[in-house]
C-alpha cells in the first residue's frame, strides 16, 4: 500500500459502510473515522437544544461552536464525544436518524466537518466512511470504494440493528426512512451522494463482512486507482 494509504468508503444508508470500515481499520491498524457519527452528533445536539433544523445559519453556527471527537476505548469500541459528552448510543436514536440528513446538507455544517475530517486524515493511515469521502473529503485517497445493497436488504439490516437496541420500529418505517434519506443525500446541493469514477463498486447484498473486506484488501494490495 502507498505511503498515503487512506481508504475512502462511500455509499447509502444501510450498505454496511460502518461495519466494513471499522473491521478494516482494525485489520490494518488504521484509525477509523465514522463521518456519519459526526453528523449524527451535531444533529443530536441540535435536537436537544430545540433548534429549527431548517435554520441553516443557526446550524452552521452550532457546528462552529461544537467539538466532536472520535476515540477508541481499551476494548476497541469506537466512541463518539460531543462537547466532551459520550453520545455513542444517543446518536443512534430513531429521532436522530430521521433528521441527520437535514443537518448534513447544510453547507456551513459540511465545511466544518470536512475541516475536522481532513485534519484527522493527515496521517495517511485512516479508513473513512461516509457519503462524499472519495469525491469531496479525500479526493486524493488512493483507495476508494462505493458500497451498496438493495433497499430491502439495507432496511432489514437497519431494522435488526434498531430492534437489538430495543427501539420500537417497524420494518416498513425503517424502509421509508432509508428511502427518504437516499433522496435527500442524492439531491443535496453540496457534495451529494455519488460514486467517484475511480471507486470500486461493491454490492454487499448477500455478502458477509469478511467477503467484502477480502475484496477491498485485494484491490488495495493490487494498486488502488489502477
Amino acid at each position: 500500500m502507498e505511503s498515503n494509504g487512506n481508504i475512502a468508503i462511500d455509499g447509502p444508508a444501510g450498505a454496511g459502510k460502518s461495519t466494513i470500515a471499522r473491521l478494516l481499520a482494525e485489520r490494518l491498524n488504521y484509525l477509523y473515522i465514522d463521518t456519519g457519527a459526526m453528523y449524527r452528533a451535531l444533529a443530536w445536539k441540535a435536537l436537544r437544544k430545540g433548534l429549527d433544523l431548517t435554520d441553516e445559519s443557526g446550524l452552521s453556527r452550532l457546528a462552529e461552536d461544537t467539538e466532536i471527537m472520535l476515540r477508541v476505548d481499551p476494548e476497541g469500541k469506537n466512541l463518539v464525544y460531543c462537547d466532551h459528552v459520550d453520545v455513542t448510543e444517543d446518536i443512534r436514536l430513531p429521532e436522530v436518524s430521521r433528521n441527520v440528513s437535514l443537518v448534513a446538507k447544510v453547507p456551513g455544517v459540511r465545511r466544518r466537518m470536512v475541516e475536522l475530517q481532513r485534519r484527522m486524515a493527515s496521517s495517511g493511515r485512516v479508513v473513512m466512511d461516509g457519503r462524499d469521502i472519495g469525491t469531496h473529503v479525500l479526493p486524493d485517497a488512493p483507495y476508494k470504494f462505493f458500497l451498496t445493497a438493495s433497499l430491502d436488504e439495507r432496511a432489514r439490516r437497519r431494522f435488526m440493528e434498531l430492534k437489538q437496541q430495543g427501539h420500537a420500529v417497524t420494518l416498513d418505517e425503517v424502509k421509508e426512512e432509508i428511502r427518504m434519506r437516499d433522496h435527500t443525500d442524492a439531491k443535496r446541493e453540496v457534495a451529494p451522494l455519488v460514486q467517484a469514477p475511480e471507486a470500486m463498486l461493491i454490492d454487499t447484498t448477500g455478502l458477509s463482512p469478511e467477503e467484502v473486506i477480502r475484496m477491498i484488501l485485494a484491490r488495495c494490495h493490487g494498486g488502488g486507482k489502477h
